[in-house]
């Protein structure tokens, strides 16, 4: 699992780089292929696999994490507008949580995101193990 996760850290390393999913692959590729054997591959690929969880707000939030968090961005907003000009502590504390539940949502959805990378690097190469003229 500390392989898995270290790998993981790698994929959210590269999301920070501005450029295509084809290179962020590329390069996370030559990282792999130098720091980790094929055996630990194909058993973080597995570990991957069974840690990914299917389903259609996971899928929304890892496509959309900045549009599904705005809302709790607002909410957050909004409370700390009503909490300073009313004085009203309880919207003080909705900024708090809004804030809270914004970041994590989009922490959640990064992770997501770094997950699927790792995932199609691991794809991309094991087909080219499979086809190594390309």
């Amino acid at each position: 699992m500390a392989q898995l996760e270290r790998l993981l850290k790698m994929a959210e390393d590269e999301l920070t780089q501005y450029s295509t999913d084809a290179r962020k692959i590329e390069k996370l590729r030559r990282k792999i292929g130098l720091s980790v054997s094929a055996a630990e591959q194909r058993q973080a690929k597995e570990e991957l696999l069974a840690t990914m969880q299917s389903s259609t707000i996971t899928q929304i939030v890892e496509e959309q994490r900045q549009v599904v968090a705005l809302p709790f961005w607002g909410i957050a907003g909004l409370g700390l507008l009503f909490g300073i000009s009313l004085n009203q502590p309880l919207a003080l504390l909705t900024a708090i949580g809004g804030t809270i539940a914004a970041f994590k949502i989009q922490q959640w959805g990064w992770r997501l995101q770094a997950k699927r990378l790792l995932l199609k690097t691991f794809e991309d190469i094991e087909a080219r193990i499979a086809q190594p003229h390309q």
